[in-house]
């Protein structure tokens, strides 16, 4: 597995991380065992993965709980959590910040936090203060590393007039390409990019077909009211994301991949991405999407695929 350095000062971390999105269950269907779960974690750490990505709004706590178990013993192991803004999260209040991190470690079993993030924007509570607690739990010594989920760029050159921002989170894959610019931005101003829905929620897995059926307690069957189903998944946009899929189909033949393992590697050669976040509760599927830190692509391949980046659902992003 590849390592690269996240940001100007981070630590190194594997091209491809865990996402424990999935792991929180709520919005994904039926749950599978607390002991499937954790095996997938561990398989991915196992397969080179050397980080976790977590969120204390994730099954209200039970992904860090399960991620806590999953790297018990594992120092080697880097965990990011994040503190959402209320009503969802526990606030962004500077009180509520150091409370939200003391649960959180609480939950995970640890002594320091390696990456701690906003995960996403409060309205209500100016970012300087949020951002000048995290500051001071990083002086304090209980986060290593601090970052960003879902800012923009104005908010981020808020937040760098008080401490470097270590880290942006934004969603990004072939599929949705809103963030493209501002991730190129960052990688230039020494912040690190970990993206999250680097496989489309599990389109670009090529495993969705235009006949398949969720679970209703799936957000992806549309009744779950996340937004990424109207741009993804929604009837006009469906058939658009699926002319992607088939379209990386004989590319990822030739190279003797998965399109999955293409979809994730086209990511990681993006300017300025430092790491694609894939999230799975099949332990198989984890390995395979850990392959991917291995993959490289060459110009042709590369130049191959942006030629029909057009085709998808958020093609007018395409920069």
């Amino acid at each position: 597995m590849r390592t690269e350095r996240l940001g100007s000062s981070g630590p190194e971390i594997s091209v491809i991380g865990f996402g424990a999105w999935e792991a929180g269950g709520g919005v994904w269907g039926p749950n599978p065992s607390e002991r499937t779960v954790i095996e997938a974690m561990r398989a991915g750490l196992d397969a080179g993965i050397n980080w976790i990505d977590t969120a204390e709004v994730y099954g209200d706590g039970l992904s860090e709980t399960l991620v806590g178990k999953a790297v018990a013993g594992r120092d080697d192991v880097l965990v990011a959590t994040k503190v959402a803004p209320r009503p969802d999260g526990t606030g962004f209040r500077a009180d509520q910040v150091r409370r939200a991190c003391s649960a959180s470690l609480e939950r995970l079993g640890r002594e320091r936090l390696d990456i701690y993030q906003l995960h996403w924007q409060d309205d209500e509570v100016p970012v300087e203060e949020t951002w000048g607690a995290m500051a001071e739990l990083v002086e304090e010594g209980l986060i290593r590393y601090i970052g960003v989920s879902n800012f923009d760029r104005e908010l981020i050159e808020r937040c760098e007039r008080i401490r470097h921002v270590d880290s942006l989170q934004p969603q990004f894959s072939v599929l949705h390409l809103k963030h493209r610019d501002l991730i190129r931005w960052c990688g230039d101003q020494g912040i690190g990019v970990v993206c999250y829905g680097p496989l489309a929620y599990g389109l670009l897995t090529g495993a969705i077909g235009p006949d398949t059926e969720f679970d209703p307690g799936d957000w992806r069957s549309g009744r779950g009211g996340v937004s990424y189903y109207r741009e993804m998944f929604a009837p006009g946009k469906l058939e658009r994301s699926l002319a992607v899929v088939d379209a990386l189909r004989p590319i990822a033949d030739r190279l003797e991949i998965t399109v999955a393992q293409l979809a994730l590697a086209w990511v990681v050669h993006q300017p300025g991405v430092t790491a694609a976040i894939a999230g799975s509760r099949n332990p198989d599927h984890v390995r395979q999407n850990a392959g991917a830190g291995e993959v490289e692509l060459d110009e042709d391949a590369l130049g191959e695929i942006e030629a029909m980046l057009p085709l998808g659902p958020n093609s007018a992003a395409v920069s």
